[in-house]
């Protein structure tokens, strides 16, 4: 079987928390790979462009029609994307560590998890 087909097949069969579990889990690494070799500002920006990207994605997708959220996730997961877009430029001018968007991270990724489990 090739990568792609069976990239389509996990696709099909993957819920979509799965879907952020794995997305999350998988950036999260990039930004901790990243800290543990040690690097800082600019040389961060590959791995804290994702996690950007990610996090106002689902910002976005909370604050568009039909999502069924809950309003009180909705507008707690708007704000962690508005916090995350703010603390990653104090990241990349040097005034700040990355260690805080990674224990975000991985809060949210045991949440999903801790989900996932009690279904």
């Amino acid at each position: 079987m090739s990568l792609n087909a069976y990239q389509r097949t996990r696709t099909l069969a993957e819920t979509p928390r799965a879907t952020e579990r794995r997305l999350i889990g998988q950036i999260t690494g990039e930004l901790f790979s990243a800290h543990e070799a040690g690097l800082t500002g600019a040389r961060l920006m590959p791995a804290l462009h994702r996690n950007r990207e990610m996090w106002n994605t689902f910002a976005a997708l909370c604050g568009g029609p039909g999502n069924t959220l809950p309003d009180e996730v909705r507008a707690s997961i708007v704000s962690i994307g508005l916090w995350v877009d703010r603390y990653t430029s104090k990241v990349v001018s040097g005034e700040e560590s990355i260690e805080p968007l990674i224990d975000v991270n991985r809060s949210i990724l045991e949440g999903l998890s801790e989900e996932v489990l009690a279904a």
